[in-house]
Formats: C-alpha cells, sequence, structure tokens
C-alpha cells in the first residue's frame, strides 16, 4: 500500500488532516499550519469558480479591461462568481 502526502495547496505544508466532507461527498482537509492563508480545502473542487488558478485569471482579466459577462463566458464560469471575486478584499501583508 502506497500512501500520498496531501500538500496544502496554499502553503505547501504536510500538517494536513481530513475535516469531513462536502456537500458533494467529497473529502475536505484542513492545514495545521499557523501562517497558512487557507484554512480548508478540497483536492479537486467540482466547480472551476473555486480554482485558484480560475480566480488568478479572474483578477488578471479585470486588470486588463474584461468585462464582467465576458470574463465568465471565456472562463466557463458563473457570472455571480466573478463579481464576488471582484468584490473581496485584497489581503495586504502590512496589515492595513
Amino acid at each position: 500500500m502506497v500512501l500520498e502526502p496531501i500538500l496544502c495547496p496554499s502553503c505547501g505544508s504536510e500538517d494536513v488532516v481530513k475535516h469531513g466532507q462536502s456537500e458533494e461527498g467529497k473529502q475536505r482537509y484542513k492545514c495545521r499550519h499557523l501562517e497558512c492563508s487557507r484554512r480548508t480545502f478540497i483536492r479537486q473542487y467540482a466547480y472551476r469558480g473555486y480554482l485558484p488558478e480560475v480566480k488568478q485569471q479572474i483578477a488578471d482579466m479585470a486588470t486588463n479591461g474584461s468585462g464582467i459577462r465576458d470574463t465568465a463566458r471565456v472562463l466557463r464560469i458563473s457570472p455571480t462568481t466573478v463579481i464576488e471575486q471582484l468584490k473581496k478584499k485584497p489581503k495586504t501583508e502590512s496589515g492595513e
């Protein structure tokens, strides 16, 4: 039997424990690293809008002047997801 280590997608820590299941029945994990920005995660999300790569693409497209509906169509996600992601306040390291 081969055990595959679970790594946190944010900090890369191996200090991860199981943390219940999602509504879709997928295993949820919790990162116990104190300085990690993400507390819980799922290894394979059912919806593309939750992926960190897609969230970054939303920010990049907004910076380049793409509209909400255009961004949603290109990334194949809901316009509501695009709006909610853009409304989120970016975290600053200085604590302002």
